[in-house]
């Protein structure tokens, strides 16, 4: 019996021995593929490293550009800021001379209308010193201002 017992234990070594094998070689291919993931693993953190890598000089880059911008815009703000300014200014003095103007006219209508009545009472002298003829030409030229906008608006309504 001890041949026998010999026997069954030479054949369960034997079975053994072929699960061994069989687990090797299923542990070698195992190994293998996680071999070449491992290198497909490294392909991928190397070009993701690189892909970080030109996303941080495209940060820079923009950063520097937002700089840029940021400083022409502010530039461009006081330059129209100093713009509206003027334009401001400009525009009052243009109401004070309108004004001005609108004064000529009223009052060389007012002397245009003393005149038919000066006509029939009888003249007399005015000494004509510098100011009675600025205002002389002052009342000429606001009545050809108002004669060349009366024609201008005959003009635009026809």
């Amino acid at each position: 019996m001890s041949s026998f017992v010999t026997i069954l234990a030479d054949g369960l070594v034997a079975v053994l021995l072929v699960a061994t094998i069989a687990s090797s070689i299923a542990l070698g291919r195992r190994l293998a593929r996680f071999k070449s993931d491992e290198t497909g693993m490294r392909r991928t953190v190397t070009e993701l490293m690189l892909a970080t890598e030109t996303a941080e000089r495209a940060i820079a880059g923009l950063r520097t550009t937002l700089g840029e911008c940021d400083r022409t815009l502010a530039e461009r703000l006081r330059t129209a800021e100093r713009y509206a300014a003027d334009l401001a200014v400009q525009v009052a003095a243009g109401e004070v001379v309108i004004d001005r103007i609108a004064q000529i006219v009223d009052s060389s209508r007012q002397i245009a209308a003393l005149e038919p009545k000066q006509r029939e009472r009888p003249t007399r002298s005015v000494p004509k010193d510098s100011q009675g003829e600025r205002l002389s030409a002052a009342a000429a030229a606001a009545q050809n201002l108002a004669e060349r906008a009366a024609r201008r608006f005959e003009g635009q309504a026809a």
